[in-house]
């Protein structure tokens, strides 16, 4: 009798072996989600930068692209509005692939620091105009304009960006430690406030209304702005010859039989 039972249980241990049957049941599965590098690529330098390396002073940071190109939202990326409002800059965004659409942010807002601080990211300003000297709201200090892109304590509040103000007013001015000097907090906080313009109060990218002078048409400093889009990343611009030979040959095509 032992021995009929103990081939029982090998038949069973067998059958088991062979289908897969556990003595307890399977852990669930865990649904490994694999997030795919982004492909970035560097941007050009802007006029000021290249400036900056010939004389041998500190310029942008490659790796200030990388910021940049990592934290874009989609839209900015992919959506008809971010390809028509470039367009007087990158006429062929809409075209391009996502790393050349990222490249042409990072090349923007390397423009709109050098406009805006002269791509110094301790760079700190309190103006004097009477439709900018107001209090901060967090300081409770008169406001200035700070880092990269000159942004605000307030803009914590309004935009959720990483400042901390209790931890930096222990710290020296220029103290590159400051949260709101840090570019990729200074950077990251930028692209909200620009998302902001463009996706949610509707705004053209340059507008009399933007959060930056830089990007309000007919201002000085929109003209400095400006100077600093002349090496946006080249395959951004129409090939006017390729452009030139496509219209002969629709033109060609659609000639009447016997002109051609």
């Amino acid at each position: 009798m032992r021995e009929f039972a103990s081939k029982v249980l090998m038949a069973c241990a067998a059958l088991c072996w062979l289908t897969g049957c556990r003595s307890k049941p399977a852990a669930p599965q865990r649904h490994v989600v694999v997030v795919a590098q982004l492909k970035v690529k560097p941007a050009p330098a802007t006029p000021i930068a290249e400036e900056k390396v010939e004389l041998g002073e500190e310029s942008w940071d490659p790796a200030w692209d990388l910021i940049v190109e990592k934290s874009l939202p989609k839209e900015m990326v992919w959506s008809r509005r971010a390809a028509r409002d470039v367009r007087p800059y990158c006429p062929r965004f809409g075209e391009l692939s996502e790393a050349d659409r990222r490249a042409f942010w990072a090349y923007f807002f390397q423009a709109l620091a050098g406009a805006e601080a002269g791509l110094k990211p301790t760079t700190n300003v309190r103006h004097t105009e009477p439709e900018v000297a107001v209090v901060d709201s967090v300081t409770k200090r008169m406001v200035r304009s700070e880092g990269l892109l000159q942004l605000t304590y307030m803009d914590a509040d309004r935009y959720g960006c990483d400042f901390d103000w209790d931890a930096d007013r222990k710290l020296r001015e220029h103290d590159p430690e400051k949260t709101i000097l840090q570019p990729e907090n200074n950077l990251t906080c930028g692209i909200r406030i620009l998302d902001n313009q463009l996706f949610v109060l509707h705004r053209p990218l340059l507008s009399r209304l933007s959060y930056w002078s830089t990007l309000q048409p007919g201002t000085a400093s929109y003209q400095v702005f400006r100077k600093q889009m002349a090496n946006v990343p080249e395959v951004c611009r129409v090939n006017r010859a390729q452009e030139k030979l496509a219209r002969a040959k629709t033109a060609m095509a659609s000639a009447p039989i016997g002109t051609k």
